[in-house]
């Protein structure tokens, strides 16, 4: 035990000074730095914590508790490292409280209910979560001195999808036809709402924690036990007893990416706003145009990075509706943030992959976990 609690200690240290130098993003910004992530429970919360922890940030989490078994919350032991509560992002006594105790100087928002087919069987807890959560934490803010900035994740999906040829922009319009769809668009306008009703510039006598939203794209890497969502469906199919995964919608074209790579944008987002720079407003972290591929070349991929089983299109006519083309123009960020993709899509593919071989062969999840970590950085460098 006491070895590698060395290593890891050891490993901290290199994960420091690897993140000081590489893509805008400054290590010592966040040391000792009091930060809340909501949704900390789920993958790409959990991720962001044990990330902004390797940055020596002092980080407390509110979110519902896991919902998979395994979860990668557990896996990452972050229990040990992250003060954390469990309770409803919707609950604003629990909110305000949690804010009023730790004081959160930055907070991010990943609290929400992620799954598209999800929210077809459970519309009203979908708007409540992901609306009403949005719209709770930001008033319970607008009462919180320590804040100084605030991003929020919402989604590629929350674009008005009229299925044309080319890549969403931050001036396009929110729209949904389904039920996810519709209300990460409605968080995107509730967002806008709050900040120009309760914060300043927009009034007076606002409150002075500075706001952004951040819209990812198709995020894929290890730790994801979701349902229905298709690295995890491949994971359990192509690893499991039939060693085969059935997709239904194979010509479905989407922004695959990296976790570690939307998570480095609000990272820098959050830098930026907490600096007081004008970086307000809604931003598109997405993948190069060329790597918005097919759910079909997804699947094969990952399927053949596993090195085990086999994808089997089972097209369903009657499956509820999602949209076929999605794509995202990251042009804002490259240009304003000095953000841009690390990774080709093949890199996250295989980063994906090499983690659920990895665990599946018995590895320790935290230690794989910081050492995908440092490896990304290293390239993105």
């Amino acid at each position: 035990m006491g070895d590698r609690k060395g290593a890891l200690e050891t490993l901290d240290i290199t994960l420091d000074i690897t993140l000081g130098m590489t893509l805008g993003m400054k290590a010592e910004f966040w040391k000792g730095r009091r930060v809340l992530v909501t949704g900390h429970t789920g993958f790409k919360g959990a991720w962001l914590a044990l990330w902004l922890d390797n940055l020596g940030a002092r980080v407390s989490g509110f979110a519902l508790a896991p919902e998979t078994e395994p979860n990668l919350w557990r896996l990452l032991d972050l229990d040990a490292r992250v003060h954390s509560r469990i309770a409803d992002i919707c609950d604003r006594a629990a909110v305000a409280r949690a804010l009023d105790e730790d004081k959160p100087e930055i907070v991010f928002h990943l609290a929400a209910q992620s799954l598209v087919r999800r929210s077809y069987r459970e519309p009203e807890e979908t708007f409540a979560a992901n609306v009403g959560g949005v719209v709770t934490l930001l008033h319970a803010i607008s009462q919180a001195p320590s804040v100084k900035a605030t991003v929020i994740a919402t989604s590629d999906k929350c674009y008005e999808n009229l299925e044309e040829d080319r890549p969403f922009t931050e001036e396009d319009r929110f729209g949904g036809r389904d039920p996810y769809s519709a209300s990460k668009g409605c968080a995107e306008i509730a967002a806008a709402a709050m900040r120009q009703s309760f914060f300043a510039p927009y009034r007076k006598d606002g409150a002075s924690a500075r706001i952004a939203t951040a819209r990812a794209g198709n995020v894929i890497g290890g730790g994801d036990w979701s349902e229905d969502r298709l690295a995890p469906d491949i994971v359990r199919g192509c690893l499991g007893p039939k060693a085969q995964t059935i997709i239904r919608s194979p010509r479905s074209v989407r922004p695959w990416q990296h976790v570690l790579e939307p998570l480095r944008g609000y990272v820098m987002l959050a830098e930026r706003l907490a600096d007081g720079a004008d970086v307000d407003g809604g931003w598109n972290f997405g993948p190069d145009e060329k790597d918005a591929r097919t759910v079909l070349e997804a699947a094969t991929k990952l399927a053949a990075s596993l090195g085990r089983g086999k994808i089997v299109v089972e097209e369903n006519p009657d499956a509820p509706h999602e949209a076929k083309l999605l794509r995202l123009d990251a042009g804002k960020a490259i240009k304003s943030l000095g953000w841009r993709p690390a990774l080709g899509f093949d890199e996250g593919i295989e980063m994906t992959a090499a983690w659920y071989r990895a665990h599946h062969d018995g590895a320790n999840a935290r230690d794989l976990t910081l050492r995908q970590i440092e490896d990304y950085m290293r390239k993105a460098s």
